[in-house]
């Protein structure tokens, strides 16, 4: 099966690919990746067609050697091109980062913002934002835990 290079960033720096214990970066050759895109849940092999998209906060998966890695991701761009995806995000935790207490209370909290009817547009939108990036860390949460 063909690879393609991944790279996923966010303001706390390089995600993926991950560094080992002595510092050295690992593979960035991916097998295959699922991300929540502005249109959808979009599938990428190498050789795909060029084109850049809006990151949605979900869940994003990959296979790397017949190992499948699951990330909850937040808000962000992507491009693809043929041989590589470059993926910038407020967000990428994997299963065993998240906080499910925490993720819970966010929910809560933001429920109950949008409750009492928040006037203004722009707090509306950045409510729902950590609303559905708490959600994806459940959802991510819960998935890894049940296999």
């Amino acid at each position: 099966m063909a690879t393609f290079q991944l790279e996923i960033v966010t303001p706390e720096g390089l995600i993926f690919p991950a560094k080992d214990s002595e510092g050295k970066v690992g593979s960035k050759e991916v097998d295959f990746l699922i991300l929540p895109g502005s249109e959808g849940e979009m599938g990428v092999y190498a050789g795909h067609a060029p084109l850049m998209t809006q990151l949605k906060p979900g869940e994003l998966v990959f296979l790397q050697n017949g190992k499948e890695t699951v990330l909850a991701v937040g808000e962000g761009f992507v491009e693809v091109t043929q041989d590589a995806v470059a993926i910038l995000t407020d967000m990428a935790l994997q299963a065993d980062d998240i906080d499910e207490a925490v993720a819970k209370d966010a929910i809560a909290r933001a429920e109950a913002a949008l409750q009492n009817q928040i006037a203004d547009d722009q707090e509306v939108a950045t409510v729902n934002a950590s609303l559905q990036k708490s959600l994806a860390q459940l959802k991510v949460k819960s998935r890894t835990h049940k296999k």
